[in-house]
């Protein structure tokens, strides 16, 4: 069986792994004993490492040929530190491997003010976060420049029936009004996870896809679905400059970037069908009234 390494094996990834264990002999690097025990029990073999500490990450050269990477950026500076650690572990003894797939963030492409955003848009993150989202992208750029075919995957806000924004509707957190709302993008944990795959081996080298569903919804929109399908309430609609006094800095930024991603990309050249295309289609196929948060 192919050798595929993952970094940053959590819930995406995790989700990826009854598929990708009968294809693949998976190895996950793993930063503890702990997480090491709940990768071996679904299947995959935990290499222990931290991207935090480089010289951990010995065994990583020559491991496997095919990687994925969903690893965040450390949470400060400019520079993403794992990534640069992550690519000269990979680097080092010169077996470098024949594919790697990295998630980003939708976020490096900053305001576009509600346009339609093609991969060809240059990016301009607003936010460090997303500018050390650019900095791991060209990092791995550098992979590319030595043969491997990188592709990266910019994500927006990622959702399942798991990660939907139930407590913030409980505690009945504002939205924007209609005239104050931004674009918002979504795509459904498992098809993030098949667009991967996908990508693994049908994406062209330093390839950049929207890895984004149909749905091209306003922010509030996407909060009314959501609690409608639960029987919550719809959140309060205000102002942004009242929503700015009860809201935290985090969220504003997200209420402070508008754009629509382009995703015919990951439709033309990678050829996955996505399973769940629109966040209404996945919310109708839920009970969600039954779950402990709602109703």
């Amino acid at each position: 069986m192919e050798r595929l390494l993952i970094v940053g094996c959590g819930d995406v990834a995790q989700r990826a792994l009854p598929w990708l264990t009968r294809r693949y002999r998976v190895y996950a690097l793993a930063r503890n004993s702990a997480t090491a025990a709940h990768l071996r029990a679904q299947g995959a073999i935990p290499v222990a490492g931290d991207l935090d500490c480089r010289k951990s990450l010995h065994r990583l050269a020559g491991l496997a040929p095919l990687v994925w990477h969903f690893a965040p950026p450390q949470g400060t500076g400019e520079h993403d530190m794992r990534t640069r650690a992550l690519v000269a572990a990979l680097a080092a003894r010169g077996s470098l491997p024949r594919a790697l797939v990295y998630i980003s963030t939708s976020g490096v492409y900053g305001d576009c003010n509600g346009a339609v955003v093609p991969e060809t848009r240059p990016a301009r993150p607003a936010t460090p976060r997303a500018g050390r989202r650019l900095d791991a992208e060209r990092s791995l750029r550098q992979l590319a420049r030595r043969g491997v075919r990188v592709a990266i995957l910019r994500a927006p806000g990622i959702y399942a029936a798991d990660r939907l924004p139930l407590e913030r509707l409980l505690r009945g957190d504002p939205v924007l009004r209609r005239e104050d709302d931004v674009r918002t993008n979504h795509i459904h944990a498992d098809d993030l996870a098949r667009l991967a795959g996908a990508a693994l081996h049908r994406a062209r080298g330093g390839r950049v896809f929207n890895a984004v569903d149909d749905s091209a919804l306003y922010m509030a929109d996407y909060f009314d679905q959501v609690a409608d399908a639960c029987g919550m309430a719809r959140p309060p609609r205000l102002p942004k400059h009242e929503a700015e006094a009860r809201l935290s800095a985090l969220t504003l930024s997200f209420m402070s970037e508008s754009r629509r991603l382009d995703n015919r990309r990951i439709k033309s050249e990678l050829r996955c069908r996505l399973r769940w295309p629109t966040v209404a289609t996945t919310l109708a196929s839920l009970n969600l009234k039954d779950t402990p948060c709602c109703g």
